[in-house]
């Protein structure tokens, strides 16, 4: 075989990978939406309903069950998905109440996109997807951050575990003293942790674990999630605030 013969070979070869690949990913979708074609999503219809952009009822159900695991933005504010059939969802930093958080001497807002990992049946993808705003701490001394959300949107049977997603940037200052993190349940039921984010790693995106607890469908109501210091009196600066992540336990 020649050389140029060998290298029209391999050129064809790249040629046709993607398209493998992507038949590869269309069978793993069939495959799920074939395990979960007739389950009754958790209140499907009432999550939906706010869509930014509405699921395509018209298309097949391997498609709506992408868009599903893709993520449907809510408001502008909530991302709702699906993973290991159950619900879980992403409260952006707007869909917070950050004190000072609308003041621009205190904090300042800015886009980023988002990127994240999926995996349907143990088939990895990547995604860099939706434009979010995030959170910039400048500096303050009242640090405090609450978040509501409808717990009756999770799956019930579901172990949730709730996780702030912040990153503490290189040049952050004034954060020797722990920081406050309070889960409340609807039942009143609280879970309460401090922990220091000076030992976080920095300029990367951490999850900080609030608490974890098994979702009830009789849990009428709203969960709070918070994190706060201002006890200090310590000047805080360079924190990110992507959000707080609600999602199955593993």
């Amino acid at each position: 075989m020649g050389a140029s013969e060998s290298y029209s070979s391999r050129q064809n070869a790249q040629q046709q990978e993607p398209s493998k690949n992507s038949s590869q990913t269309e069978d793993v979708i069939g495959r799920a939406g074939k395990a979960l074609k007739g389950v009754v999503q958790h209140e499907y219809e009432h999550i939906l309903k706010d869509a930014d952009s509405p699921l395509d009822k018209s298309s097949s159900w391997k498609n709506q069950l992408k868009q599903l695991y893709d993520g449907v933005l809510l408001d502008c504010k909530t991302k709702a998905k699906k993973k290991s059939n159950a619900n879980c969802f992403m409260l952006y930093a707007k869909a917070l109440s950050i004190t000072w958080g609308e003041t621009s001497h205190y904090w300042q807002w800015i886009q980023q996109k988002e990127e994240r990992y999926t995996s349907i049946t143990n088939i990895i993808f990547y995604h860099t997807g939706t434009m979010i705003e995030v959170a910039k701490l400048l500096r303050v001394c009242w640090l405090e951050v609450r978040g509501k959300f409808d717990a009756e949107k999770l799956s019930p049977g579901i172990i949730y575990q709730v996780s702030f997603i912040v990153m503490l940037k290189n040049s952050g200052d004034g954060w020797d003293d722990p920081i406050n993190f309070r889960l409340v349940l609807p039942g009143g039921k609280k879970v309460e942790k401090r922990e220091c984010l000076k030992e976080k790693p920095r300029d990367k995106w951490t999850e900080i674990q609030v608490g974890e607890f098994e979702a009830s469908k009789n849990d009428v109501g709203e969960m709070e999630i918070s994190m706060y210091e201002f006890d200090s009196g310590r000047w805080k600066s360079g924190l990110l605030i992507q959000g707080v992540s609600i999602k199955p336990k593993n």
